[in-house]
């Protein structure tokens, strides 16, 4: 697997996970991706855009634009974002468990 920021890897799984609970569109993904978070991870302006139109290059979501007048493009995984997903976690996962057991010993009960 190339190496990418951490950050940036966190992002795209946040992404993926919130449609994997059904399609939506930018907005949505960013006010779900705060709530079901309880705040502890949030969009910039000008941060998931990219996210996603990039997820779609790499065919791990497809959008597909709706309404007239005023549209929106809604997002929805795909399997490769879902296999994407499920690897990313554990991978994330395994990485967090090792930086724990790391600072385990350093802090104050």
């Amino acid at each position: 697997m190339t190496q990418i920021t951490l950050s940036k890897r966190i992002n795209e799984l946040l992404v993926l996970a919130v449609l994997d609970s059904g399609p939506a569109h930018g907005y949505q993904i960013a006010l779900s991706v705060e709530e079901r978070t309880a705040g502890a991870f949030s969009f910039q302006h000008g941060t998931l855009y990219p996210i996603l139109h990039r997820l779609e290059a790499e065919g791990r979501v497809r959008g597909e634009w709706h309404g007239v007048g005023r549209r929106r493009k809604t997002y929805e995984i795909t399997d490769a974002g879902r296999a994407e997903l499920v690897s990313g976690a554990a991978e994330l996962e395994r990485q967090f468990r090792a930086l724990l057991g790391l600072l385990g010993g350093t802090h104050a009960a």
